[in-house]
């Protein structure tokens, strides 16, 4: 193990951390305790407090269990933006000794069909913006009730801030005995059992997808979504309910997820939410919350700091601004240090992690810089041929060991046997990402072993949006690849093959994907090609057309 990089080790913190042996709703039942009339939620300059979040939770979880059939182990969809909903279903799900699957709320019906019956989710928490694509699937084999939010319901005082259409919108909710609107499976008023879950259970599972095409879920137990949501806080600090943390990254994402959501909730700190990305509203609630930790991705904050009325925001309370995703440009970065006097700090994770595996030291923040392994973690540079650790400096996949990874992938022992190999004794995880350590054992990403199109922080898998493309009837082939953009970073690029005879433009090509898949993985460009190279095998060649996508971009 590589201890290089404990000469940058943050100030009087240890290199293993001890976090607390419970479930993770404890962490809210035990800040409701603590502050029960403070300030855990503002939406729209709507406050829910400590205790009337977790009221919620606990009228919710009662629902699941009675009404739903919710058991022990189940696993509930949770589908919807971020908002005060999202919160209390998250938490009433942990709180009903549940599993969460949390998905994106872009996903469309074929999409969430998939998610349901690979997960076996007996229920699902939906807003009614998304509901329409999954009312399809209710009622299904096991998937049998949708307890449906508005997100309205929780705007109860007026404000001046931009609300968008969808947030505002009046309650819409299809009358079904399987179907039940937010409000009433909370105005029933049902208890809970008592709570059973112990560290070792189901807690949360991600999904994440590969060059297979088919999304796989990540088993997280509470204890490995504890000790994530404990180190994250402490590595930068100090952890204090005074936090106030502007919530724009999504919370179905783990990075949204645990960095932002759980870490403020275990720390007693303010969660100001805004469900989509709007950088006048941003610097509102900024200035009006003052708001000190800020995670999000380089897309946004290029954007913001892009804003013309930028000079009217007070960011002058901000003591932690970090994300991950996407590296951030040096002049975006220096352009923040110059207005707010902070370094972005920048780190690396992924769904198997729960989060962040590396971050950079708050005193020694290297900028498009993974960071350093944190607390309780070991991570090696490896050559993925020979299995070997390989020299500073040398390129190689980034393999990780820690108390925060998942337990495998959700009944796929095949896979999860891929995903993790043994060096000197321990089981690492095999990220599938091609990095370096430099003498000061900071870690910095260099490639991917494995084929992903990182657009805006989103990962697109290229087998997965194949496999929906071959569906359209003029498509003979098809392969994905990843298109340099000046905005998102990479974007998503199809070169197709017509079928013999078909007559078709790449605008209706981009219209029928908007039908089929999630925006993000839509195609933006399309290019018809007459053959695309394959191998002996009769694969087609996808790196070769990357490279030459790159080759041409850098032309």
């Amino acid at each position: 193990m590589n201890t290089a990089h404990y000469v940058h080790w943050p100030k009087g913190l240890p290199h293993h951390l001890i976090v607390p042996s419970i479930s993770v709703h404890e962490n809210l039942q035990i800040s409701a305790q603590r502050y029960p009339d403070k300030a855990a939620i503002i939406f729209y300059d709507s406050v829910l407090t400590y205790r009337q979040l977790h009221q919620e939770v606990l009228a919710l979880a009662g629902y699941l269990q009675q009404v739903c059939g919710i058991q022990r182990g189940d696993r509930v969809l949770l589908d919807m933006q971020n908002s005060p909903q999202f919160v209390i279903g998250f938490y009433a799900i942990l709180r009903a000794d549940a599993m969460v699957v949390p998905v994106n709320p872009m996903l469309m019906t074929d999409e969430l069909d998939y998610y349901i019956k690979d997960s076996g989710a007996k229920a699902a928490l939906v807003s009614q913006d998304v509901f329409p694509r999954l009312a399809p699937l209710v009622g299904c084999a096991a998937f049998q009730h949708a307890v449906v939010a508005t997100y309205s319901d929780h705007l109860t005082c007026d404000t001046t801030l931009k609300v968008p259409d969808f947030v505002k919108a009046a309650a819409d909710v299809p009358a079904s005995p399987q179907i039940t609107p937010w409000k009433t499976a909370i105005a029933a008023g049902l208890s809970p059992t008592a709570h059973q879950a112990t560290p070792d259970d189901l807690a949360c599972m991600p999904y994440t997808s590969g060059t297979t095409g088919h999304p796989k879920g990540c088993i997280h137990t509470h204890r490995s979504v504890m000790f994530n949501i404990v180190a994250s806080p402490t590595w930068s600090g100090p952890i204090v309910p005074n936090n106030v943390a502007l919530a724009v990254l999504p919370f179905f994402h783990v990075t949204g997820m645990q960095s932002v959501m759980n870490a403020s909730l275990y720390c007693g700190g303010t969660l100001v939410i805004l469900p989509r990305w709007d950088r006048d509203v941003a610097g509102q609630l900024i200035t009006r919350y003052h708001v000190t930790n800020w995670t999000l991705v380089p897309s946004m904050m290029i954007d913001f700091l892009s804003n013309p009325r930028l000079p009217e925001y007070d960011i002058s309370k901000l003591t932690r601004v970090s994300g991950g995703g996407a590296a951030m440009p040096a002049a975006i970065a220096q352009k923040l240090l110059d207005l707010s006097g902070q370094v972005y700090m920048e780190g690396y994770g992924l769904s198997e992690t729960m989060a962040p595996s590396h971050l950079n030291p708050p005193q020694r923040m290297k900028q498009q810089c993974l960071g350093i392994p944190f607390f309780n973690v070991d991570s090696r540079v490896v050559d993925p041929i020979t299995m070997q650790e390989v020299r500073q400096g040398e390129s190689g996949e980034i393999w990780i060991h820690g108390p925060q990874l998942f337990q495998g992938y959700w009944n796929d022992p095949e896979k999860t046997a891929d995903a993790f190999a043994e060096l000197d004794g321990k089981k690492f995880f095999r990220s599938g990402d091609l990095g370096y350590i430099d003498e000061e054992g900071f870690f910095f990403f260099t490639d991917r072993l494995k084929r992903m199109i990182n657009a805006s922080g989103f990962k697109v898998w290229p087998a997965e949006v194949e496999s929906m493309m071959y569906q359209h009837p003029a498509i003979q082939e098809c392969c994905i690849i990843a298109a340099r953009d000046t905005y998102r970073g990479e974007t998503v690029k199809a070169l197709i093959v017509r079928k013999p005879g078909a007559v078709i433009h790449p605008e209706e090509i981009i219209t029928w994907a908007h039908e089929k898949m999630a925006a993000y993985k839509v195609p933006r460009l399309i290019e018809f090609v007459e053959t695309l190279p394959k191998s002996g095998s009769g694969k087609i060649m996808w790196r070769l057309l990357q490279e030459k996508e790159a080759a041409n971009n850098a032309a």
